[in-house]
């Protein structure tokens, strides 16, 4: 699978770390955040009808509940978010409150309906492998699934649910578990690909109805496609230097949104920070909601 990806920018908002888009299919909307500003956004396909909202607590990721709310990973707390009345309606559970050197980072709903996010070391001088990938339940149960991570990112699982991908963007590498969707219980790790600057260090990804893992490489410029076995297909550029996420949009979900971050160096006419799109021979894979119907 070979193919050319033309990126445009469709929102030019230049973001300081815009993040985590998802598809809202009921809405027909992309939802992502601006960590930097800490700033929730909504936005149509097309890029008009922009609304904005500005988080006491921050935003870093966030998943679609089965109500037509929001689950949003703050720093360290995940809550529910109403997007009609634009209020936190109540918080979730609290991840890791006691350390002020880390904070909650990448965020997915998996296909057992709970919340995933992991954290990051915050302290730039000095990264060391002390962060986790939690499971975050409707109930409020916080369980630690991965730990000895330096900066967990890059969720995604395959379309049947059966394999979870993840990443560490200071590994920097990519991994593969078999997943129990009934359960959200994780086995058989396995090193999916170890990565460098030069091909792109792993930052958000997402998965496609064929198996390929979608990777952001941050470092690079590109979005990366790897076969579910780690080989690199194709290094797709993107026309800015940070792309941080990949998500698979529109009826057909053949529209893939990438955000991206701004350098302090960018120039006036650079459109780093902004959400650029193109379309995609290939599906991607459904996304999952929180399963909030009893909160």
């Amino acid at each position: 699978m070979s193919f050319d990806l033309t990126f445009e920018c469709v929102l030019d908002l230049r973001c300081e770390v815009a993040e985590s888009p998802v598809y809202d299919e009921r809405r027909d909307c992309l939802f992502f955040v601006d960590i930097g500003r800490g700033m929730l956004h909504r936005a149509e396909l097309s890029g008009t009808n922009q609304v904005e909202w500005n988080l006491e607590g921050g935003a870093c990721s966030l998943g679609l509940a089965q109500s037509g709310r929001l689950v949003l990973a703050q720093r360290d707390r995940v809550v529910l978010f109403d997007p009609e009345s634009g209020a936190i309606v109540r918080q979730v559970a609290a991840v890791e409150p006691e350390r002020p050197d880390t904070r909650l980072n990448d965020g997915k709903v998996g296909p057992d309906g709970a919340f995933w996010a992991g954290t990051m070391h915050e302290v730039a001088a000095d990264r060391r492998p002390i962060a986790s990938l939690y499971r975050v339940t409707p109930a409020g149960a916080v369980e630690r699934k991965i730990d000895n991570i330096v900066c967990s990112n890059g969720l995604a699982w395959s379309a049947d649910g059966a394999v979870l991908f993840h990443s560490d963007s200071r590994g920097p590498w990519i991994d593969r578990w078999q997943f129990d969707p009934a359960t959200g219980e994780l086995s058989g790790r396995q090193r999916l690909v170890d990565l460098d600057e030069a091909t792109g260090r792993p930052d958000g990804a997402a998965t496609d109805v064929d198996g390929h893992y979608w990777s952001a490489g941050v470092s690079a410029g590109v979005l990366n496609c790897f076969s579910p076995d780690g080989r690199l297909i194709k290094a797709h550029p993107l026309p800015v230097p940070a792309p941080t996420m990949p998500c698979f949009a529109g009826a057909d979900r053949k529209t893939l949104f990438v955000p991206s971050l701004r350098p302090t160096d960018s120039g006036e006419e650079s459109r780093a920070g902004g959400i650029f799109a193109a379309r995609s021979p290939v599906a991607g894979a459904v996304v999952h909601r929180f399963d909030d119907r009893r909160l």
